[in-house]
């Protein structure tokens, strides 16, 4: 893949928010998590569990990622990804000690980079949900009081004819500078 090539695909992946309510094929999704799943992470400790959400139970993921009129587009997200933090490993936790940081985030935002640009590639939309009640989520995916749910992907096929939004960003002179 060029450089050429990688521009294009962040250019135009975007937050979705007009998906077509079309599922995703399992298959596809286990793809785009496979993907995903080989992110880089401190120590190799891979702090993180994805679950794939197909059929029924997308509609009560939406549910859990909607509220006060936010993300009301979610109902019609083909599939979801819920991010929930996992446990590093001991490596990983003697670094973070060491260093009076915690890894984990940085390599969860990561992994969620790796899954909406695999997404892309494969020709799904996505939109990166921080908006979620995780305690509704943690109930309906029977998962313990202490994990953490970061983020939440919607996924699905963008509805026909939504343009791909110009990017704006700050000027490069702004926000990178070269050191000699």
């Amino acid at each position: 893949m060029t450089i050429s090539e990688i521009r294009t695909l962040y250019a135009r992946r975007q937050s979705c928010r007009a998906f077509d309510g079309k599922p995703v094929p399992e298959q596809l999704l286990k793809e785009i998590c496979e993907l995903a799943l080989l992110a880089p992470s401190a120590c190799n400790a891979q702090p993180w569990h994805l679950y794939a959400v197909t059929g029924e139970k997308v509609k009560d993921v939406a549910a859990c990622v909607q509220g006060l009129g936010m993300n009301k587009f979610a109902s019609d997200a083909g599939a979801f990804v819920v991010v929930a933090e996992g446990k590093s490993n001991l490596t990983a936790r003697l670094g973070d000690r060491l260093k009076d940081q915690n890894f984990t985030p940085g390599d969860i935002g990561i992994l969620t980079a790796h899954l909406v640009l695999a997404a892309e590639t494969a020709g799904l939309s996505s939109c990166i949900l921080g908006w979620r009640s995780e305690k509704k989520l943690r109930t309906l995916l029977a998962l313990s009081e202490e994990t953490r749910i970061p983020y939440v992907v919607a996924l699905g096929y963008a509805r026909e004819g939504e343009p791909i939004r110009p990017k704006k960003r700050k000027p490069t002179d702004e926000t990178l500078t070269f050191l000699k």
